[in-house]
């Protein structure tokens, strides 16, 4: 079996689906995916996403603004504690810092950050973390509000094995999108061979980045396999076992019995 650590289920196209979310959901039982986290990423569209997922056992949610929102609802710490507090909310974020789509004085966007970590920390609840190309900051905001108590995720992994190391010190997985599918990501391929086994997820991000072959169209939860392939090959082991392990992981890092 096979969990999707990352994803946005309220965004994806549900055309080939009949437009029916169930019919998504039998899909993804039959390619053997237990289970998916739907990630937040702003609170406009929160509302929505939690009631999409709430009555399946097979989906769990996250609470949080992702870096590059720049509209809409602001939580504050103890909205975001009273947010995270709900029983199918397992994480906080996505957060982080991106300084690739967002530039000029991003004190706002470090704020934002130290609010996710601090509502993490106090619900004991793992970090959904988004970085791009602001490695230096994002680690070190990290270390500064003593991240590694509650740990969590860097998502959609695209740094290198040094930034890799300092994450894993700090208590992170590191988790890995169809990107380590691409030719071009050597950099990350030498992280999914590097990282120890009770350390790495996968996930899609989806509906963004597919994996190959898919690279360019929507992304589905269902591709999270090709991820999976890809580190099995580049670890010289059997797909099978990074199923299982990466689902181990994802149960223990959320503090959840394993679905049997």
């Amino acid at each position: 079996m096979l969990i999707d650590s990352h994803c946005h289920l309220d965004r994806i196209d549900l055309g080939p689906y009949q437009n029916d979310f169930n019919c998504f959901l039998k899909d993804a039982e039959n390619h053997r995916i237990e289970h998916m986290l739907c990630i937040s990423i702003d609170m406009d569209a929160y509302p929505a996403m939690l009631d999409l997922v709430k009555d399946h056992k097979q989906l769990s949610a996250t609470v949080g603004v992702h870096p590059n929102a720049h509209d809409g609802f602001e939580p504050t710490l103890e909205q975001l504690l009273e947010l995270g507090g709900e029983p199918k909310v397992i994480g906080i974020g996505e957060t982080g810092l991106d300084y690739f789509r967002s530039s000029g004085d991003l004190t706002w966007q470090h704020e934002r950050f130290r609010t996710h970590i601090r509502a993490a920390k106090a619900l004991n609840k793992p970090l959904i973390v988004h970085t791009r190309e602001a490695r230096e900051d994002t680690l070190r905001i990290l270390r500064e509000e003593g991240a590694e108590t509650c740990g969590g995720i860097i998502h959609c992994f695209t740094e290198n094995w040094e930034f890799a190391e300092q994450a894993l010190d700090l208590n992170f997985y590191i988790s890995f999108s169809g990107i380590v599918t691409f030719n071009s990501a050597q950099d990350i391929k030498d992280v999914a061979k590097k990282v120890p086994a009770d350390r790495f997820l996968i996930e899609t991000d989806s509906p963004y980045l597919a994996p190959v072959p898919f690279r360019g169209k929507p992304n589905y939860p269902t591709y999270v396999r090709y991820v999976a392939e890809q580190i099995a090959e580049l670890r010289n082991t059997a797909f099978e076992e990074i199923a299982q392990t990466s689902t181990r992981n994802f149960y223990t890092l959320f503090k959840m019995n394993q679905a049997m």
